[in-house]
């Protein structure tokens, strides 16, 4: 007993033996008690341990022939290995062998996919649909009456491309495409609308072509589209001053109509007429004449055409008809 008191003091009075005892929880007699407790609990087996641990099999393996595949692929998702009963590979070959298997292949989950589009799925949807929606109208019966009654065609496109996002930037593009003949145009407006659009317009197909691509979404494009439409149309319809100031020689293309060459015409006619002594003839039977009209397409298209050897001889053949030279 002396030499274990003896110890006890001499441990006391070493450096080493005051750290130890300001740290230890020897004092602490309820961190002892916890720690205690934690040894003596029982633990679990090390076979049910590794039970737990091993991994589910995948859903694959669970799923019957008749599944229904809309409710695992219900919207559009990415590739899960898990859950596509299907041996599906893509990735570079390895020393020549096959693609690497669907297990852990991020090439799959790159690109988009269209599990969610299957053939059932789209039934559903239309079924679905089918409610909100009206029958066909039966007069539309063909392709003529659809372009009579909606005059307007709208081009767009979707994207489908690998990369980080699944928009492309080229899908908010639209393109608005609209015979000119469908719309209420004067000959002043459309040739003035004409005149706006530049070379938007196809003078054989008779179409007029609004592609906008300077908003990020489509739809802001669309409705950018529809509000060009709209202010060309009003604006065409508009006649300014200067307009109504202009002569022949600044018309855009040649009219006939009061035109020298239509007064000239008359004016021969008449002489004609006159020496003949074929009087009581209107103006407007002169002009609805055969001759007359002929002669008036051959001049229209010598001034806007220009002169060429087509134009010439149409031009001087109307004109030998038109005298009773031939």
């Amino acid at each position: 007993m002396a030499a274990a008191a003896a110890f006890r003091q001499w441990w006391r009075l070493q450096p080493q033996a005051r750290i130890l005892s300001t740290f230890s929880p020897a004092g602490n007699a309820a961190a002892y008690a916890v720690a205690a407790r934690a040894r003596s609990t029982k633990r679990a087996p090390r076979d049910d341990r590794q039970t737990r641990r091993k991994a589910m099999p995948p859903r694959t393996e669970k799923m019957t022939v008749d599944q229904d595949w809309p409710s695992v692929y219900p919207v559009a998702a990415p590739f899960k290995p898990s859950v596509v009963p299907l041996p599906i590979r893509m990735g570079y070959p390895i020393k020549r062998g096959v693609p690497p298997a669907k297990e852990g292949n991020l090439e799959l989950l790159k690109i988009p996919n269209f599990l969610h589009l299957t053939p059932v799925a789209i039934k559903k949807h239309c079924n679905a649909l089918k409610d909100f929606c009206t029958e066909w109208p039966a007069a539309l019966d063909s392709d003529e009456k659809c372009e009579k009654h909606f005059p307007i065609e709208i081009d767009t496109a979707d994207y489908v491309s690998s990369g980080p996002s699944i928009r492309n930037p080229k899908a908010r593009v639209v393109t608005l495409r609209v015979k000119l003949s469908s719309l209420n145009l004067d000959d002043h407006a459309k040739k003035k609308l004409i005149k706006l659009v530049g070379n938007r317009y196809c003078k054989t197909t008779d179409i007029l072509t609004i592609k906008t691509d300077r908003c990020p979404l489509k739809r802001q494009n669309y409705d950018y589209a529809m509000y060009l439409l709209t202010v060309l149309y009003h604006e065409s319809w508009k006649t300014e001053e200067w307009e109504k100031n202009r002569t022949e020689a600044d018309m855009n293309e040649y009219v006939w109509k009061n035109s020298s060459s239509e007064k000239s015409v008359l004016e021969t006619l008449r002489r004609i007429r006159a020496a003949e002594k074929e009087g009581g003839v209107t103006r407007e039977e002169l002009l609805g004449a055969p001759e007359v009209k002929e002669y008036q397409k051959c001049v229209v298209s010598l001034k806007n055409d220009g002169e060429n050897e087509v134009t010439l001889f149409q031009y001087r053949e109307s004109v030998k008809r038109l005298l009773n030279l031939t």
